[in-house]
């Protein structure tokens, strides 16, 4: 006999197909969406359109710090190089930066928070006693710190991103595996010899899926904003062009008391553009995936 809980899947996957569209018919969902497509078209199509070389230095000292013009969109920076080429190549750095930071994070959160949650007793004592410390712990100068000893290259900025980035995620599973394992339909698996393994495959994971893509948006924000950081301060792959490289590179050369705008704001509104696009549906996939915060919207 089929070990079949009669959990009605087919709501789990209504609810995953449907859920585009109702972010869609949100007002801040489809914000967040129209601003992510133009970003994702720039740094997907932007290279086709623009074919230049964003490492390509100027010939002369003429082309250094170059206000816009027709051969160069958005000027150029304190070596001649094109700012609009370098915008490009940064959009895909850190759009590449968070999604795969958020990767790792959603994982390690995951996996944690729903072992935590469904074993509980002295596994989930232990669990959510490491998950506390990473989430007391200030993420943002152990990131420094991580980052000057092992290195920055962008393989390195990526897993210290990840790595110190998962508490929340952990925190927020957890706290829905236990209101799903006291619900009839685990101990019914369980009398039908479902293993543990099978009861968080298909009756856990399918209910959790909603509630870890919306808080997967969101940490995307914030892995893109820790890199933006990171490389701001100097701590980012010299060898890669990113939103925050730019901006460091762009106050190291004295670009604001020179007027060159166009050097330092692009990258500035690139980052945040991006953060708030990932915010705007991470808070839509939110109300929709909590009851209580929709009740709340609509009062």
């Amino acid at each position: 006999m089929s070990a079949d809980t009669g959990v009605p899947e087919q709501e789990a996957a209504t609810s995953r197909t449907s859920l585009v569209r109702k972010v869609w018919n949100d007002r801040m969902g489809r914000v967040g969406i129209i601003l992510l497509v133009v970003i994702v078209a720039v740094a997907v199509v932007g290279p086709i359109l623009f074919p230049f070389n964003p490492a390509e230095v100027g010939s002369s000292a003429a082309s250094i710090l170059k206000p816009p013009s027709g051969a160069h969109w958005l000027g150029t920076d304190e070596l001649g190089r094109d700012v609009l080429s370098q915008f490009i190549t940064g959009a895909r750095i850190s759009l590449f930066v968070g999604i795969m930071a958020t990767v790792i994070s959603t994982i390690i959160g995951a996996g944690i928070g729903i072992i935590s949650g469904y074993y509980r007793g002295p596994t989930d004592t232990s669990l959510m006693g490491f998950t506390d410390f990473f989430l007391v712990v200030p993420a943002l100068p152990l990131m420094i710190v991580l980052g000057a000893i092992f290195g920055q290259s962008l393989g390195i900025i990526i897993i210290v991103i990840g790595v110190l980035s998962w508490a929340r995620t952990a925190r927020i599973v957890r706290s829905q595996t236990l209101s799903l394992r006291e619900r009839q339909f685990i101990p019914r698996a369980r009398s039908l010899g479902a293993s543990n393994w099978r009861i968080i495959r298909t009756n856990i994971a399918p209910h959790l899926l909603p509630l870890i893509v919306a808080n997967t948006v969101l940490v995307v924000a914030g892995c893109i904003l820790a890199e933006a950081t990171l490389s701001f301060i100097g701590l980012g792959d010299p060898n890669r062009i990113s939103w925050g490289s730019m901006l460091h590179f762009a106050f190291a050369s004295g670009a604001i008391g020179r007027g060159a705008w166009w050097y330092f704001l692009p990258p500035g509104l690139g980052i945040l553009f991006v953060v708030l696009a990932f915010t705007l549906i991470g808070h839509a996939l939110e109300r929709i995936t909590n009851p209580r915060l929709k009740g709340r919207d609509q009062s």
